[in-house]
């Protein structure tokens, strides 16, 4: 009985076995098997560190689908880093390729390089095709997308960046249609990239993107090329914020980028002495500079408190905000350029997500910036952030106290209280004798919005004080002769900062005139 039974279950599981290898048979599950009307938007993967720390919102489903999407279809040769990686489908084939961006740590300020990845189905799997060397060297500030800059829907690889000597690099690399053979087969030319513009510049380089007709949306039309922008300094100015403007155009001849035209652009006049510490080539200067509110400025020069851009260096966050929609970006890292920073910040809440921003001096109130997307979509609604921005604080400041003439910001007055005796006159001197050594220094009302202020400068080099003012009159609700106030000042001491006006919950100062001697 017990050999039957044995039988029975040698004869079942031969069975299963079998009709298990038949259904791997006729039902294949190929790794590479897709729709070829699957649509593949591009990625680029900026790798994180092991002991970065980062914090994945979707907690570990996010964290191992980024982890999928960060790894390279290929191993690296041996002294190779793996820097980043953009997933898309160069040849309409129905799989992806791959640029995997990879630098040698042997090599000290060595560049980075990338290597065109494809599958080979006489292997029957991914192999490198193709390794090329960037300009660049700084793996912080590498960025990589793709866009057809032709207008002939080809793909060309942008890669940005910059390197050891704070210049900006770019290289546009266009993708070669495969080569077909007599046999009808498709098979990748030698080099499947041609190198159609390599600059790089002491300032800022940018693709001026432009807005296609329907005819070429619609497959109808090829669309017009665009055209490359590079700022650098003009080397025979003695102003060091003179630009020179370089154009660069797509010759339909060569198949290359070529220089166009050069504008001069004449730059705020700046104190040098004060111009040259701010851009001293530390990103950790430019970086206090740059700390706080910004507010957008609109084309007719005046801000717009809808949209702004809040650096905050201590806790390496920058945060977007316009149109009642509020983006954080994680700060990543810094480069000092001639005219202020290159910073590559992660989203905090799409980690696959990466912004770079060019940030540079426009006055000592103002700056200018030029931001790309590494991934090309939006997010929720992405407004332009792209121009000009001023500080919160001081040049709002300043902006209230013009638009306020009708405040006199000198009196000729003395008030008493229990601080001791406050005199102002009209030079904009104050004096302040509280029983021991007089302090001595400059004043000014002011009105920020509809609230007026007084502002203290001593001139021993003091802190200066900003106080919140209210007026008051006494029984008979009139002035003293010779008086331009009411007879009763109230200070309570405040902080102005990017917030506006801070409350220090101190006591409040009750002062009244003295009668005219």
């Amino acid at each position: 009985m017990s050999a039957k039974r044995s039988g029975i279950i040698t004869v079942t599981a031969f069975i299963l076995a079998f009709l298990g290898i038949m259904g791997l048979l006729i039902f294949p599950r190929l790794p590479f098997a897709k729709k070829e009307s699957e649509v593949r938007q591009s990625r680029v993967i900026v790798p994180l560190a092991p002991d970065s720390g980062e914090v994945y919102p979707g907690g570990n489903a996010e964290r191992m689908a980024y982890e999928d999407d960060i790894s390279a279809k290929i191993a690296l040769r041996e002294g190779e880093s793996l820097v980043s990686v953009l997933t898309q489908n160069f040849d309409g084939d129905p799989l992806d390729e791959q640029i995997v961006a990879y630098r040698r740590p042997s090599e000290i300020d060595g560049p980075i390089y990338i290597a065109y990845v494809d599958f080979d189905d006489s292997l029957g799997g991914y192999r490198r095709v193709w390794d090329f060397s960037t300009p660049l060297t700084r793996q912080g500030t590498l960025n990589l997308y793709t866009l057809d800059m032709i207008g002939d829907r080809s793909i060309c690889l942008a890669i940005m960046g910059m390197n050891n000597s704070g210049e900006q690099t770019l290289t546009v690399l266009r993708k070669k249609p495969a080569i077909t053979r007599s046999g009808g087969d498709s098979t990748p030319s030698e080099a499947p990239f041609l190198k159609i513009a390599e600059l790089k510049v002491d300032g800022s380089i940018s693709i001026r993107e432009l807005e296609r007709t329907s005819a070429y949306q619609l497959g109808y039309t090829r669309g017009e090329p665009f055209t490359i922008s590079a700022h650098g300094r003009d080397p025979v100015s003695r102003n060091l914020m003179d630009q020179i403007e370089t154009v660069y155009a797509y010759n339909q001849t060569s198949g290359l980028y070529e220089q166009q035209r050069t504008v001069r652009i004449p730059g705020a006049q700046i104190e040098q002495r004060l111009l040259r510490e701010l851009l001293s080539g530390s990103a950790a200067k430019f970086e206090e500079f740059i700390d706080g509110l910004w507010y957008y400025v609109d084309g007719d020069g005046t801000l717009d408190q809808k949209q702004y851009i809040y650096f905050d260096p201590e806790k390496r966050e920058i945060i977007f905000f316009g149109d009642q929609i509020q983006q954080v970006f994680s700060w990543r890292s810094s480069s000092p350029t001639r005219y202020g920073l290159y910073i590559s910040s992660q989203n905090v809440s799409v980690v696959t997500l990466t912004r770079f921003l060019e940030v540079e001096l426009e006055s000592l109130e103002g700056i200018r910036l030029r931001v790309v997307e590494d991934v090309r979509i939006k997010i929720g609604v992405s407004d332009p952030w792209n121009g000009s921005y001023r500080k919160a604080g001081t040049a709002e400041l300043r902006r209230e106290r013009t638009a306020s003439p009708e405040t006199n910001p000198y009196i000729d007055s003395v008030y008493s209280g229990y601080i001791g005796t406050m005199t102002f006159e009209k030079t904009g001197n104050y004096s302040l004798d509280s029983g021991g050594p007089v302090q001595k220094g400059r004043y000014a009302f002011f009105m920020l919005g509809d609230t007026e202020m007084l502002e203290l400068r001593p001139e021993s080099g003091a802190e200066r004080n900003v106080y919140r003012v209210s007026w008051g009159s006494g029984e008979a609700g009139s002035t003293r002769p010779g008086q331009t106030r009411p007879d009763e000042l109230t200070l309570v001491r405040v902080r102005l900062s990017t917030r506006g006006i801070q409350e220090l919950h101190e006591a409040a100062i009750s002062m009244t005139a003295n009668p005219q001697t």
